[in-house]
């Protein structure tokens, strides 16, 4: 996974491929989520982002993930970036049972006029316990694990679990036909508003092993949690970061 028309700039191959990771790596981690109690329901909301990359150019985007309820615990999760680039549109139906995820229906495109489209669906039948998909073109079927999650559920996971007090996560996501493991460690962290007032956010990071890669999360706990900024440096110093713009919870 515009509304004005502008004149496209000429960028070498490399720039090309900078700008469309700009697109999936915002749309990576649009997960957002304070106490150890029963795990919380899943509430709606419409959450928007300014979204940047800076790497020899600097390009421009926006960001927009929205939960709402389909109705009897069947949920639907949307993730949209634009930039100048290119599109991406994720989405997820799932089901939401005893506080966990349970993806039903995933899929994933990307485009733009300077790549492929890309595209990738995950069919989930827990019935048969086996998840079907297509990726570029190509199938898949992925013997289905309890808990497993997908690229958008995982997100949603995250949430609920950091809502619900957890500081340390690790879950199962299949993607792209393989199923790899994904961990999070959560910390606290001051920041310093403009005014010189100071609030208290949540901060999470992605644990990776023998990796420079670098990404960073910071949710605030007075406002449900919501995800306020995402940072992603790369090994060679090139940064992607979400920042919020506009917030509607429990629409």
């Amino acid at each position: 996974m515009f509304p004005t028309q502008r004149i496209a700039p000429t960028l070498s191959g490399r720039a090309q491929v900078t700008a469309t990771s700009l697109v999936c790596v915002l749309a990576l981690l649009l997960g957002s989520a304070a106490q150890a109690e029963p795990a919380p329901d899943l509430f709606p909301f419409e959450v928007s982002y300014g979204a940047s990359m800076e790497k020899g150019l600097s390009l421009n985007g926006s960001a927009k993930r929205i939960l709402t309820s389909q109705g009897n615990d069947v949920w639907l999760y949307r993730t949209e970036v634009k930039s100048f680039i290119a599109d991406l549109d994720e989405s997820l139906i799932l089901k939401w049972e005893d506080g966990q995820v349970v993806p039903l229906r995933y899929r994933y495109r990307l485009s733009g006029f300077l790549i492929k489209d890309r595209k990738q669906s995950i069919d989930f039948d827990w019935k048969t316990g086996l998840a079907t998909g297509n990726y570029r073109g190509k199938s898949f079927e992925v013997e289905l694990q309890d808990g497993i999650l997908d690229p958008l559920g995982f997100q949603i996971q995250l949430h609920q679990d950091i809502l619900n007090g957890k500081r340390g996560m690790e879950y199962l996501v299949l993607d792209r036909g393989k199923i790899d493991s994904e961990r999070f460690a959560v910390v606290t962290d001051e920041t310093t508003h403009s005014d010189g007032s100071q609030s208290s956010l949540l901060k999470a990071e992605k644990v990776r092993e023998n990796s420079k890669r670098e990404t960073l999360m910071w949710f605030d706990p007075g406002n449900e949690y919501v995800l306020v900024r995402l940072l992603q440096v790369e090994p060679d110093g090139s940064k992607y970061e979400l920042k919020l713009k506009s917030i509607d919870l429990g629409g």
